[in-house]
């Protein structure tokens, strides 16, 4: 996916604005789907095993012989349990694991625990310059922090996975954020970070509701309407917010110069156009 510049986003209708920065068809039943982005060469896709394994093998347009061969990989696991095995040894993931892979890993296969309740893998990845262990990690180990207030509808569980004290990586920061019943604001006030760009997995939306993804920048924002388990890319010029129907989980990753996660160019509700 090539993103438009700052500039020539203004100019994009709804439907040019939902191809560029939308990516609205992953977690296809018994498949692996892969999305390239030039924004930091992130790889943004999903992998759907039923009954048989499913590999995960570099396209031609990546040129390598495998796909962690200059790359490092996020997974979330935001369906039932399954299993990854790298390069011979297996790691169980439960429903909202992560896993790290790290760059040199050559053999990658995604395993559902039961065809009928599927394991529904998120895959984040981006170049890396040097390797990190594997490394898994359970919901109860990620950094949990509360922010928010019902008061402000944004009462929220920060849970962050691979950052720079917790999982090791070269790039990749990555976690997730759920939010309380009867909140449905996310990063409000918002920021934009031109250090890095972001990709945000919307999901555990009910088939009725929705997510306004508030993006652009701050004096010409825009918004996307977003359905469970697509991901938007947000630029680094970009903000990135929304609000939902009702409450709702988001996974977001990062990737760029920066990995500090509070690495932000703060702004006010008033300073938004």
């Amino acid at each position: 996916m090539l993103l438009p510049d700052a500039q020539r986003y203004a100019a994009l209708n709804a439907e040019a604005l939902r191809s560029h920065f939308l990516i609205e068809t992953l977690f296809t039943p018994g498949q692996v789907d892969l999305h390239w982005c030039e924004a930091d060469r992130a790889i943004i896709g999903s992998a759907v095993p039923m009954a048989k394994s499913l590999p995960l093998e570099a396209p031609p347009e990546m040129r390598s012989a495998f796909f962690c061969q200059r790359r490092e990989l996020g997974i979330l696991n935001i369906g039932q349990s399954g299993s990854v095995t790298v390069d011979g040894k297996t790691y169980q993931l439960d429903n909202l694991d992560c896993l790290y892979v790290g760059m040199g890993c050559k053999h990658i296969h995604f395993s559902s625990k039961s065809p009928e309740s599927p394991s529904r893998f998120y895959l984040l990845s981006y170049p890396a310059h040097c390797s990190h262990p594997i490394t898994l990690a359970r919901k109860a180990d990620a950094q949990a922090v509360q922010l928010g207030s019902a008061s402000t509808c944004n009462s929220r569980t920060i849970y962050k996975y691979i950052h720079p004290d917790g999982i090791k990586s070269c790039q990749l920061v990555m976690g997730f954020t759920q939010l309380d019943s009867g909140s449905v604001w996310n990063t409000m006030p918002p920021h934009t970070h031109l250090r890095r760009s972001e990709v945000y997995l919307y999901f555990n939306l009910a088939a009725d509701t929705r997510v306004f993804h508030l993006m652009g920048r701050p004096d010409e924002t825009r918004h996307l309407v977003i359905a469970d388990q697509q991901a938007v890319i947000s630029p680094a010029w970009s903000i990135h917010a929304g609000a939902g129907t009702a409450a709702y989980a988001f996974c977001w990753g990062m990737g760029g110069e920066n990995q500090a996660f509070n690495d932000m160019d703060a702004l006010t509700v008033g300073d938004l156009i």
